[in-house]
Order: structure tokens, then C-alpha cells, then sequence
């Protein structure tokens, strides 16, 4: 039996939805409201959050693809991971797990907690999600103008399938205890790159304009709050980051070459 956390997520669903095609018979998903859940598998209600709500989640359960709720669940981290020992647990984390920054700090810590609960553990780290440029929708519509901070900063955003896709493989396939995975697009671009390519897609011209730090704080503390928006923001001070990492890990794992961001755009801009 596969437990799949995150499972009405963009990385959870695709990993929910590619065992199903494999045809793996034993898949459940975890669903803080499994009535609202619209998944191929059992699911079964339960909150990570919740250490005690997940015993029935977890009966008969041999792996969990883990997908963490990042901040919003670490005051029940230690708790709910000790729960997982015994089994293999495959852990969606961060390039960057680890740095001081508030989420990265957050996946470095359940990293930790995996290794030292007693259960077999392989993490997959990514750079970045493509999806995660979906935010630039509201502007778009509006100006058709994406802000972003470090026009220069080149990124190997990856699409959820291909993460996905990793996941499978490693939860279905045999060696991968111990290993730590870093799965990447195959191109690092700049933010006006790819804005160019979601452009091209919608057929619609998108201009960039680069955002300061300030508006990016702003930004953020309406999302996240003031603490953690200055946490963020402060990792930013030195200027611009060194391009992303590219890697074939994807190809390794799966046999097939990482999807490009142009696919991604095609997949999700319409």
C-alpha cells in the first residue's frame, strides 16, 4: 500500500493519478476533507497537522510519498514523522534544503526528523516548481505586465509531472533507499525568458518589468505574514542568485527527458 500525501496538490495529484495509470492496485491518498476529495483511489481523511487523525491513513501503509505543508504543519513535525518509521518514505523537498530562509529551514528540519525516525527514506529535491509562475495570472490579465525581482536570475523550474513522475519510480522500482535526488527542467531561464514563452503561448504580448525588493516584500506579507515575508525577502539582499543547477536526474529515473518550460506553458496557459 502507497499513501500519498498532498493528493488534491498539483505534485501529489500527478502522483496519485500516474500509479493509477501504472496500474500499482494498493493507492491511498490523504485528504484533510476527504468528502471534497474527487481522486481514483480510497481516501482517507486525516491532517498532517494532526498527528493522532492519521492512524487509519497509515494502516497497511509500506510507503508514503510525503509532500509536507510547509510552516503551516511544523508544530506537529516531530510527532507525525515519528509515525512514518518502518516505512519508506519519499520526501518532496527542496534544492536548497536547509538555508536559513523560513521554508528552505522548514525542509532541511523534516529531512532530519526522516533520517532519524527509523524509516527508509529517498528525498527528491527540486529547484523550483514551474507552476509556481502562475501567480503572474492576475497581472497579466490586468496589464499584461509580470513583476518579478533578478531579471537575471536564470531557473531550472520543473513541471509537477516530471516530478511526479520521479516519485513513481521511486516508490514502485527498487534502490533508492538513501538517495537523495535533485530533479530539474532542462534549461535555466530568466524570468523574461520565461515570460516570453508563456507569451508566445497565449499569443498575447507579455511585457516584464522588474520588481524591487520592497514591492516583493509587500507582496509577500499578504500572503504569508510580515515575519516570514522579511525572512524571505532577506535571503534576497545579496543581490542575484547564482543560476539554478540543471541536472539529468529526470531522464535517469524515468527514461525520459524533463519536459521543457515552453510544455509546461502549453500545459497550463490556454
Amino acid at each position: 500500500m502507497i499513501l500519498v500525501t498532498g493528493a488534491t496538490g498539483r505534485v501529489g495529484g500527478q502522483v496519485v493519478r500516474q500509479l493509477v495509470e501504472a496500474g500499482v492496485p494498493e493507492v491511498r491518498a490523504l485528504a484533510r476533507d476527504a468528502g471534497r476529495a474527487r481522486l481514483p483511489v480510497e481516501v482517507v481523511e486525516g491532517d498532517l497537522a494532526v498527528p493522532g487523525s492519521l492512524d487509519a491513513a497509515l494502516e497497511g501503509v509500506e510507503k508514503v510519498f510525503l509532500v509536507w505543508p510547509t510552516l503551516q504543519a511544523d508544530h506537529a513535525a516531530p510527532e507525525t514523522v515519528k509515525r512514518l518509521a518502518g516505512r519508506h518514505v519519499v520526501y518532496f523537498s527542496a534544492a536548497t534544503a536547509g538555508a536559513a530562509d523560513p521554508i528552505n529551514a522548514s525542509h532541511g528540519e523534516i529531512e532530519r526528523l526522516v533520517r532519524e525516525s527509523g524509516a527508509d527514506w529517498t528525498f527528491l529535491r527540486i529547484t523550483g516548481l514551474a507552476a509556481n509562475d502562475l501567480k503572474w495570472a492576475e497581472g497579466i490579465e490586468r496589464d499584461g505586465v509580470v513583476r518579478e525581482p533578478f531579471a537575471g536570475w536564470a531557473r531550472s523550474h520543473i513541471h509537477e509531472a516530471d516530478v511526479a513522475a520521479a516519485g513513481v519510480r521511486v516508490l514502485t522500482g527498487e534502490g533508492h533507499e538513501g538517495a537523495t535526488y535533485v530533479l530539474t527542467g532542462p534549461q535555466a531561464l530568466t524570468a523574461p525568458e520565461r515570460v516570453a514563452a508563456v507569451s508566445a503561448v497565449i499569443g498575447r504580448e507579455v511585457r516584464f518589468q522588474e520588481a524591487s525588493l520592497e514591492e516583493v516584500r509587500l507582496q509577500y506579507e499578504a500572503v504569508f505574514g510580515p515575519e516570514l515575508a522579511a525572512g524571505l525577502v532577506g535571503r534576497m539582499a545579496g543581490g542575484v542568485p547564482e543560476p539554478e543547477p540543471v541536472t539529468g536526474t529526470v531522464e535517469e529515473l524515468t527514461g525520459r527527458p524533463a519536459r521543457t518550460y515552453r510544455q509546461w506553458a502549453a500545459d497550463h496557459w490556454r
